[in-house]
């Protein structure tokens, strides 16, 4: 197996080094989610291909840390590797940290790549480890020497966003930043979060698939705003956009030397879950760093009024296309053949004729039976499932637009289903519009919403892996922070307020090995409700209208209130969508939404 090759060459090249344990998280230079495949350095080294995961390689073994939404996937995909599952956050499972501190001798030493492990967990493992006598050395690219044929680093051109969508000027942002910078007394302002970085600049690029980012640094102070690029990807209209808003442009592999030409003695603020471990040593070496989330992030997350009206907008003609997909798929069914990769490509060139379509918001996923229980399940040419007319096709899409950046979750039943898999879709729906309906305080987050979704499901035993719901960017990525909706508590995590203007997906699920998995997802709009003696209270306000199936439905299960959140939801769908549909689309939905 090609694995175990590399996976021993990378051993004898940590024997020649004098090194015991070697870590290769799912990162690039800037803390991304979702990377490019030239930093695709775990998958080649372990053939994992899930978006979270960090491998742990030691002479003996090797093994695999991942999320819930994973598991599935990572047992299949491991096989035959050598490399051990380790399900994060599950009873008995050691962290990484807690693993190597009770593995690692004195003088021992763990290697790593400083440039894509983020100061606060590259300084976390340090200190714990020093504890026990090892120490880490993370000047250490040890893919860079062994990945023969390595992808090439991206360099696309980046481009100007139109004035009209933005909402505001890079300068009206840049002085907010400026401002959140005199309330802490900081000097600068160094960021590497690449969607923070874009919103700041009003600019996008291509540089990961299905993130509208271009590769840069930014560096803020009271008087000066500089973005480091890569001088390729720099047209004119973007070098001539930049420079009208006072923005200088430096090249991207010149950051470091810029860092260390920075005057000394300064306070510099940097988020440590985003900033590399190699640019935070270097700004410690002179500067007194304030690690503290991003200024920009929750600047970022609060839409203005601009950005909501094209998101709502952009979000009504996406429920469209999903919506056509759904009959497409309905009235096929049995008719053809169709393929999750078939049905896949279908939706996405619906999307692909929106107009003002950039690029998808994440690879479609689109999953049968039971391959929809993989939450991010991806089927290929090669390893694919034919639909029947039974059971359930679970598709996770989204898009990129000028105006929005859409994610929406259905689960469609393609014939006879059975007892069991119409309980829990029942349970899954009556959650998601639970929390479609909360109203709620100023000052709550996430944390104390989330059980609104999972009670359903909680009542009979059953739970999911992973958050209710994730911040959405604008023409960026489509999982953004700081906001989220999720149960656990998680003391190394700051916990977001709720505001006015930001945004949520809703998606409860079910996901059970071999049989199948559901997943309903829209997205939710903070606004505010009343405002009284109690303080000011909040609601929701739904931005995605694609039918829920009521074929799935166990009536007998729904309350009376969730009987009527089920019957208001379908009208308004219908209303909504209705003029955007051919008579034939329009009858149909008819009859799934008002006659059902």
């Amino acid at each position: 197996m090609e694995v175990r090759k590399r996976l021993e060459a990378l051993r004898d090249a940590m024997r020649s080094r004098g090194i015991a344990y070697y870590l290769i998280p799912t990162a690039d230079f800037h803390g991304s989610e979702y990377v490019s495949d030239y930093f695709k350095v775990r998958e080649y080294f372990s053939g994992f291909t899930g978006s979270n995961g960090t491998l742990l390689v030691w002479q003996e073994g090797a093994g695999l840390w991942t999320d819930g939404r994973y598991f599935i996937q990572a047992q299949k995909e491991l096989e035959g590797s050598g490399i051990t599952l380790y399900r994060m956050m599950t009873e008995g499972v050691p962290t990484i940290q807690d693993f190597l501190c009770s593995q690692m001798s004195p003088g021992q030493v763990l290697g790593f790549d400083g440039r894509v492990m983020s100061a606060k967990q590259g300084l976390e493992m340090e200190q714990a480890l020093e504890k026990c006598g090892a120490t880490i050395y993370y000047d250490c690219d040890l893919a860079g020497e062994l990945w023969t044929n390595r992808p090439a680093l991206p360099c696309e051109k980046a481009f100007v966003l139109p004035g009209e969508i933005v909402g505001l000027p890079p300068e009206e942002k840049l002085a907010q930043v400026r401002q959140k910078l005199k309330e802490e007394g900081a000097d600068g302002l160094f960021l590497s979060k690449l969607d923070d970085i874009m919103w700041l600049y009003n600019i996008r690029g291509f540089d990961v698939e299905c993130n509208p980012v271009a590769l840069s640094y930014a560096y803020i102070t009271g008087e000066e705003a500089v973005v480091f690029l890569q001088p390729e990807a720099v047209p004119k209209e973007v070098s001539e956009h930049l420079s009208v808003h006072g923005v200088l442009v430096k090249d991207y592999g010149k950051v470091i030397g810029f860092l260390e030409e920075l005057p000394g003695n300064q306070t510099i603020w940097a988020d440590g879950s985003s900033v590399c471990l190699s640019h935070w040593k270097k700004l410690e070496e002179r500067n007194r760093v304030l690690e503290k989330r991003n200024p920009t992030e929750r600047l970022k997350a609060v839409k203005n009024p601009t950005e909501l009206a094209k998101m709502e907008e952009y979000f009504l003609l996406d429920s469209v296309a999903v919506t056509k997909f759904i009959y497409w798929l309905k009235t096929n069914m049995g008719k053809q053949e169709i393929t999750e990769v078939s049905a896949a490509e279908y939706l996405d060139r619906l999307r692909s004729e929106i107009p003002g379509f950039l690029e998808l918001s994440f690879p479609t996923i689109s999953g049968y039976g039971a391959n929809g229980a993989m939450m991010h399940y991806e089927a290929t040419e090669e390893n694919h499932a034919t639909l029947e007319p039974k059971g359930f096709l679970l598709v996770d899409s989204g898009g990129q637009y000028l105006g929005a950046t859409t994610d929406v979750t259905r689960t469609i039943a393609l014939g006879a289903l059975t007892e069991e898999e119409r309980k829990h879709y029942t349970l899954t729906a009556m959650g998601m519009l639970a929390m479609t309906h909360a109203v709620f305080l100023q000052g709550c987050t996430g944390r104390n919403l989330d059980i609104l979704a999972r009670a359903p499901l909680w009542r009979i035993g059953i739970d999911y892996l992973c958050g209710t719901g994730h911040g959405v960017g604008y023409i960026l990525n489509v999982h953004e922070g700081p906001q989220g909706l999720r149960w656990r508590y998680n003391k190394s995590v700051e916990e977001a307020v709720l505001e006015p203007g930001m945004v949520v997906t809703n998606e409860p699920g079910v996901y059970i090995e071999g049989s199948h998995g559901i997943r309903i997802e829209n997205v939710l709009q903070v606004e505010k409700d009343v405002h009284n003696e109690y303080g000011q209270f909040l609601r929701f306000k739904t931005l995605t209208w694609v039918p829920l199936d009521l074929d799935a439905v166990d009536w007998s299960l729904l309350t009376g209130e969730a009987r009527e959140q089920v019957l208001d939801y379908q009208k308004q769908v219908y209303e909504k969508l209705s003029p955007y549909l051919n008579e034939e689309e329009q009858k149909w939905l008819y009859k799934e939404c008002i006659m059902h």
